[in-house]
């Protein structure tokens, strides 16, 4: 796909399957516009009451964008490729564009892949918590200094996500939400026929009365495996995604944190796929458009 009407075409075949579809209300009928500069890859719906020109881009995370098709799939093969994704520096580099521009691409692929729909877990699901953000004994003296004169501890300044993990499943990652008693957010991402695994946290006491059952761990005795009771799953996940933070992004802001996290769980979830496949598979599901504007607004 060297050129852009190539790159076109590929995207016609994979999100409308090679029929036109119009995305104001939904019409399967359309009339391709003469090939002339203004309207190139234009299609005009062919329902008299609606009548509007659309593009295959129209709606997705490559709409209104300079940037051409073929740099746009690179940024999309390479994102989804890598176990470890791809930094904003380096994709820079390999396809020509600023910094700042290959950041809002990535950002939009990540808004590309994020789940269509909220799906409960069930059957064996396995939970734990994390954090991200450096630990205060790794940050610069002044920041040490004055985390231990206003007496912090190893979590302020982190942010922490949750993971949900179905055995022989889909891993879910999700930003947790102090406000909220975690049991809570356990029983908005799994179902009540499922069996839980947790370690010992003290947060998830009283889940077994909500689930067909919560078995536990108790690390603080060392115990980590009691026959098929464990949470080694969810943790080598954690590990994965640590690995990626420490080897590509480096850190990871509070407000962007539950996109890594999304980019992440998208590439977990589709591991056993070939690359090629999963490139198609988020040129299929790239709906969803974000502005810059929305992207840097502040929170």
């Amino acid at each position: 796909m060297p050129d852009e009407a190539s790159c076109r075409a590929h995207l016609e075949s994979q999100r409308w399957n090679g029929k036109p579809i119009c995305p104001y209300c939904n019409n399967d009928k359309a009339y391709k516009l003469k090939d002339m500069k203004t309207y190139k890859g234009m299609y005009k719906c062919a329902n008299k009451s609606c009548y509007k020109k659309f593009s295959v881009t129209m709606g997705t995370i490559f709409e209104d964008s300079k940037i051409p098709l073929n740099k746009w799939f690179i940024a999309v093969y390479l994102n989804t490729a890598h176990k470890k994704g791809v930094s904003s520096c380096q994709l820079a580099k390999n396809i020509g564009v600023s910094q700042r521009t290959a950041w809002f691409m990535l950002h939009r692929i990540r808004e590309g892949v994020k789940p269509k729909e909220d799906v409960m877990l069930d059957k064996i699901v396995e939970v734990d918590e994390s954090w991200a953000g450096g630990k205060i004994k790794n940050k610069h003296k002044s920041i040490r200094d004055h985390a231990h004169k206003n007496n912090l501890n190893h979590i302020d300044g982190r942010t922490g996500f949750v993971g949900y993990l179905q055995r022989e499943g889909e891993l879910k990652l999700k930003v947790w939400d102090l406000n909220k008693p975690l049991r809570d957010q356990v029983k908005e991402n799994v179902k009540p026929e499922a069996v839980l695994i947790t370690d010992g946290y003290p947060a998830y006491v009283g889940l077994d009365k909500h689930f067909e059952a919560h078995e536990t761990v108790n690390h603080k005795k060392d115990e980590y495996v009691r026959g098929q009771i464990h949470t080694n799953s969810i943790e080598g996940a954690f590990s994965h995604f640590k690995r990626m933070v420490v080897g590509t992004y480096h850190s990871l802001s509070p407000k962007h944190l539950q996109a890594y996290c999304n980019e992440f769980t998208f590439r977990f979830n589709s591991r056993k796929m070939k690359d090629a496949d999963r490139f198609n598979i988020t040129l299929q599901n790239c709906s969803g458009r974000l502005t810059y504007k929305d992207l840097t607004a502040k929170v």
